[in-house]
Order: C-alpha cells, then sequence, then structure tokens
C-alpha cells in the first residue's frame, strides 16, 4: 500500500497524539467524589462505568486517526501500463461482405471468429495504437488510430454485416488504411487485412493501393479468411434459414503480390485455429520492444478507512449520549 499525500500521516503524532493525553489528563480531574464528614478521606466511587470513562476519548483517537489516513490517499497498485514511446501503429482492415457469414469456422461463422481473433490480438499490443477500416462494397474507417484500446473492441463488438451494399472492394480498404497511416510519426507501420473474397468492387485497384502503402513506409499483412471452394454458407428460403455447399471464389495471387510490394507476409487460415495462428504470427514478426518505463494505475482505498471512522463516530456518540453519559 502506497500515500498520495503521505504527509498527512504527520497529523496523528503530531495533533492527535497529545491531544488525547490531554483528554485523559482532564478526564482524571473530572472523577467524582463523595465526602462524608465522618469517614476519613474521601470515597471514590467505581463502577464499569468509571473504568471506561477513556473509552468515548479513545475512540474518538480511532476516528481521527482512520480520517487522517483517508486524507493520505492510501492506494494500492492495480495495473502496470508501458508508457507509450515509439510502438506500432497498426490498422486492421477487416471484410464485412456477406461471404463472411460461411460457417467453416467452427462453432461460429468467419465474420464472428474474426472479431473474436483481432479482440484477442489488441488485448497483447498495449504499447501500440490500432485502427480500424470495414469493407465490403465500400470501406470506412470504424475507429481511427488509438491507445484506448477498451474503445476500439467496444467499436469491434458493434460491427454488424448487411450494413453497407455487398461486394469486395479491397482497393478502396487499403487505400482507406494507408491514409490513417500515411501521416503517422511511429516506429512502424502495419495494415492487417482480412478478407475471403477477391476484388471486384470499388473505384482503386489493389496494387496500385499496394504501391502507395510501400511509398509511404508502411507494411501490409494479408490474411485470407478461408480456404475457398465450396463451404457451408446458410441460406434463406421462405422465411426458414437452412445451410447449403456455396462456392465462394479468392485470390490469393492477389494478397500475394499485395503483400510482397510492401515486404509484408500473406497468410492462409482454412479454420479457426489457422486464424488464432495467423494473429500469433503476425504479432510475433511485429513486436515492441519499448525500454523499462511503466505507468502505474492504482486503486484508491480510501473508503476502507473512512467508512469505519464514520461507524466509530457513531458509536461514540451513542456512549457519550447514553451509556457513559455524564451528569454535572
Amino acid at each position: 500500500m502506497e500515500f498520495s499525500n503521505p504527509y498527512v500521516l504527520l497529523l496523528i503524532p503530531v495533533i492527535i497524539l497529545p491531544w488525547f493525553i490531554l483528554e485523559l489528563v482532564f478526564e482524571k480531574r473530572r472523577v467524582a467524589t463523595l465526602p462524608y464528614p465522618k469517614i476519613p478521606g474521601r470515597v471514590i466511587v467505581s463502577s464499569v462505568k468509571t473504568k471506561l470513562r477513556w473509552l468515548p476519548s479513545f475512540i474518538r483517537l480511532c476516528v481521527l486517526s482512520l480520517i487522517a489516513v483517508g486524507l493520505a490517499g492510501p492506494r494500492v497498485p492495480s495495473d502496470e501500463v508501458p508508457i507509450y514511446k515509439e510502438g506500432i501503429d497498426i490498422v486492421i482492415a477487416l471484410d464485412i461482405s456477406t461471404s463472411m457469414k460461411a460457417l467453416d469456422f467452427e462453432p461460429t461463422d468467419r465474420f464472428n471468429m474474426a472479431k473474436s481473433t483481432i479482440g484477442k490480438f489488441v488485448e497483447g499490443r498495449r504499447s501500440d495504437r490500432m485502427g480500424l477500416v470495414v469493407f465490403a462494397g465500400k470501406a470506412f474507417t470504424q475507429c481511427p488510430l488509438t491507445l484506448d484500446h477498451a474503445v476500439f473492441r467496444n467499436i469491434l463488438s458493434s460491427i454488424r454485416m448487411d450494413v453497407i451494399e455487398d461486394g469486395t472492394a479491397i482497393g478502396d480498404a487499403l487505400a482507406t488504411a494507408v491514409n490513417r497511416l500515411r501521416d503517422s510519426d511511429a516506429k512502424s507501420k502495419v495494415i492487417v487485412l482480412m478478407t475471403d473474397g477477391s476484388n471486384n468492387r470499388g473505384s482503386i485497384d489493389p496494387q496500385k493501393a499496394a504501391t502507395m502503402a510501400k511509398e509511404f513506409g508502411i507494411k501490409i499483412y494479408t490474411v485470407q479468411v478461408g480456404r475457398g471452394g465450396k463451404v457451408p454458407y446458410p441460406v434463406k428460403t421462405f422465411g426458414f434459414t437452412r445451410t447449403q455447399m456455396v462456392a465462394i471464389p479468392v485470390n490469393p495471387e492477389l494478397l500475394r503480390s499485395v503483400a510482397e510490394t510492401t515486404d509484408g507476409a500473406f497468410f492462409v487460415a482454412g479454420d479457426s485455429k489457422g486464424l488464432e495462428q495467423v494473429f500469433e504470427r503476425i504479432d510475433d514478426l511485429e513486436r515492441t520492444e519499448l525500454p523499462g518505463e511503466q505507468f502505474v494505475m492504482y486503486e484508491e482505498i480510501y473508503s476502507s478507512f473512512v467508512l469505519p471512522a464514520l461507524l466509530l463516530l457513531m458509536m461514540e456518540l451513542l456512549l457519550r449520549l447514553f451509556w457513559l453519559r455524564k451528569f454535572p
């Protein structure tokens, strides 16, 4: 446990303890006596109450001490976050076309498995800024580059299919991601393109977008989600959903060419485990090595001292008003 204002603790030995000692001295002088003319000396009336006359003052000492500790700002370390210096800026371009509904990525479809894998990947990139571009027939920036990974994950979880006109505009997605990274001064700039289709929409050629990325020093990792061919796919007929085998075309040559243009790498993920392994490899290839500095996050625990102080204060008031009440 640490204190954000440790000097406040000096109130205890400097002010509170001397006050308590003086309180006991005055309390002793206020002891009631009964003089009798025919009995030598004085008889001191002794009872449990008189023996415990110091108790309210002691409780008051505890109350003031606990409040002083609370004001000192007690806290405990809860987490350590690396200080951002020259981390990696990463933009993930995620295909949300309807082909991502294919059910070959157990226990779910390609789309939800991709979101889950991206979320885990982001958790391990605490010193890197992350951005998100989504695309189908068109491409849009869903999350600009940010170190707030909680915001990134919230945006990622809210993404849905069937909100952009269908298609696969790979060139537009790459150009949008390049636009997010072009002015970055990060140590390394990376685009991770995830798609399960071939470029069939958009106004920008994927190879031209890759050349743009290379000019800005951006590396592209392309991930082909699914191996192509016929895969189980949900089809709605007369209000009912059934699964049938549907052929989904892929273009591994294009994805490989785009990656090689920027000195990146091309991966194929044929199932859920394969997709996780791809991101593990990308994580190893683009690892940020930052020297020592850490930002320590603290949890404030002053309430653990202030609340007991309030309870003791109520106890003291009850004792003074009732059981240990003084009469003149």
